[in-house]
């Protein structure tokens, strides 16, 4: 049975939603309310407004848009740090210039995460209740590549505490190896992401393994998520592995919670946009 992995103490988690359009904080709000139990929506138009709800009381994740009508959303993730007992409220930024902002990573350290908000906001709400209220994809396997059986051991608990297949392997060649197995129906797997650390022993990287997927089998984001696992704390080099293709960064060290969180909802997110290709 999956470790809950709750993020919240709470059964009615307070979601702040601060954006400048009114129908948009409406949107979001009726899908939060239908698909997270118990949620209270905080609506708020401006940097203002979002300060004045954080000195009323606590809440438990924010949402932002990076457009404001009076400064930068990035605002809103600093205002939060700095109010009594929010630093740690996951901050997400919703915008459609998202994906752009993460490649150039003009997120601050301020930020938790980001959403595209191309993606609607029914995923928005799965991708909300990831932190807010996890729920395992129980039965989807798991293609993790690192070199280190120590760091491997550790992982793959995290996962697997969850639910998840872990299929592990060494070295890139043993992964692209899996995947051309199964690509040819040579495989009892069928995996649904693939997780890789960036430095590997060999002669190819995280970055290889990315490339490949993308290029050689030709995998796009949703049809096989990868979500690479780096100590780097260089933009440029964060920027070149995001867009090479890869869905997401988990930056090292691993936090169980944002590490499954974020896995998670690539999942969710896959397994949806796989539902809407069958209707």
């Amino acid at each position: 049975m999956a470790q809950e992995l709750r993020h919240l103490i709470s059964d009615a988690p307070r979601v702040m939603v601060v954006d400048g359009s009114k129908l948009v904080r409406k949107l979001i709000a009726d899908v939060l309310q239908r698909e997270v139990p118990g949620v209270q929506v905080i609506g708020c138009s401006s940097i203002a407004e979002a300060r004045v709800a954080l000195e009323q009381g606590e809440v438990h994740l924010v949402t932002t848009a990076l457009a404001l009508p009076d400064g930068d959303g990035l605002e809103i993730a600093r205002s939060v740090r700095e109010a009594a007992g929010q630093a740690y409220v996951p901050v997400i930024v919703v915008s459609g210039d998202a994906q752009q902002h993460l490649e150039e990573r003009r997120f601050t350290e301020f930020v938790t995460d980001y959403f595209d908000k191309a993606l609607g906001h029914e995923a928005l709400a799965t991708f909300i209740r990831g932190y807010v209220q996890p729920e395992p994809v129980v039965g989807a396997t798991i293609l993790y590549i690192e070199d280190s059986r120590v760091v491997a051991e550790t992982t793959r608990r995290m996962l697997e505490r969850q639910s998840l297949n872990v299929v592990h392997v060494l070295k890139a060649e043993d992964a692209f190896a899996l995947l051309t197995a199964e690509s040819l129906g040579l495989s009892t797997h069928k995996f649904d992401l693939v997780l890789t650390d960036v430095i590997l022993k060999g002669e190819l990287s995280g970055r290889d393994i990315v490339q490949r997927i993308r290029v050689d089998f030709a995998y796009g984001k949703r049809r096989l998520p990868i979500l690479v696992m780096t100590g780097d704390s260089n933009r440029d080099n964060q920027a070149e592995l995001l867009q090479a293709g890869a869905n997401d960064l988990v930056l090292k060290p691993i936090a169980e919670r944002l590490l499954v969180t974020k896995v998670l909802f690539q999942l969710r997110l896959a397994r949806m946009d796989a539902s809407r290709a069958l209707v």
